[in-house]
């Protein structure tokens, strides 16, 4: 194994490692008063030990990344920025980092009305111990589900639906959850690369006038990037591209 694949995977040795030290470690070193979880049946409340509670949190912490691809609007901004960046022809001058993180800002921005919801409504109650676990799930999927709705195309929820032999209904927010969130990642994935399609249309008629040029001047021999690459440049910075995009990406969400 080489060095660069020993670092990856070192940061992954070291969390298993804790987690396995965690789970492994004598009960009787745990105090008794600890509780972050629990459940509520007939009125009795069962706590979870501490180690079941810290699976389930590592569980739900690995189940993160995937919430925020599928359930916001990542999906949309980091797909119509990597395309923003091949059009550009800036594969390696933008980092995939970069991308990342403002994808992730951008997320944040749109998604806090959302987020505030749900932590009025089923956070905070349960915290208090006014909802079960149960009834707060439930409280927290209905701002999150009337978000995903929103973006979603009719097509796409009914053509979900039908695949899914969904019983009809006449409100879309009774479709069961897996339903709506199909139906919403498809029509994430569809209205990124529209916006993406129309960033592509100014970069791509200036790479072909430079084609054009280059070969009616017989200059075969060199690339046509080198000559497009700074045009597209200029042009991007005089109309404050990243302005407008940012603002074109935000604007197209359907807040609460």
């Amino acid at each position: 194994m080489n060095w660069p694949t020993r670092a990856r995977c070192r940061p992954m040795a070291l969390a298993a490692a804790a987690l396995t030290l965690l789970l492994l470690w004598p009960g009787s070193s745990w105090s008794n008063t600890i509780s972050i979880l629990g459940s509520t049946s007939n009125g009795a409340t069962t706590e979870f030990t501490v180690k079941t509670q810290v699976l389930i949190i590592m569980t739900l912490l690995g189940l993160l990344p995937a919430m925020m691809l599928m359930m916001t609007s990542f999906t949309r901004f980091i797909i119509v920025l990597s395309l923003l960046r091949q059009a550009l022809g800036l594969q390696q001058g933008l980092p995939t980092r970069i991308i990342t993180g403002v994808a992730l800002i951008l997320t944040l921005l749109v998604m806090r009305p959302v987020g505030e919801r749900i932590w009025e409504k089923a956070f905070l109650p349960y915290d208090e111990g006014k909802l079960t676990l149960s009834q707060a799930l439930k409280e927290a999927e209905l701002p999150l589900s009337r978000f995903m709705l929103a973006q979603t195309s009719k097509g796409s929820l009914e053509q979900i639906a039908h695949l899914a032999q969904a019983p009809a209904v006449d409100d879309p927010m009774k479709h069961p959850f897996t339903v709506k969130l199909s139906a919403f990642v498809l029509s994430e994935l569809k209205t990124a690369f529209q916006i993406g399609c129309l960033l592509f249309i100014p970069f791509l008629v200036i790479d072909l006038v430079v084609s054009s040029v280059l070969m009616a001047m017989g200059m075969m021999m060199l690339s046509p990037l080198v000559i497009s690459l700074p045009l597209k440049l200029l042009l991007f910075v005089l109309v404050d591209g990243w302005t407008l995009t940012v603002n074109t990406l935000v604007t197209s969400v359907r807040t609460l």
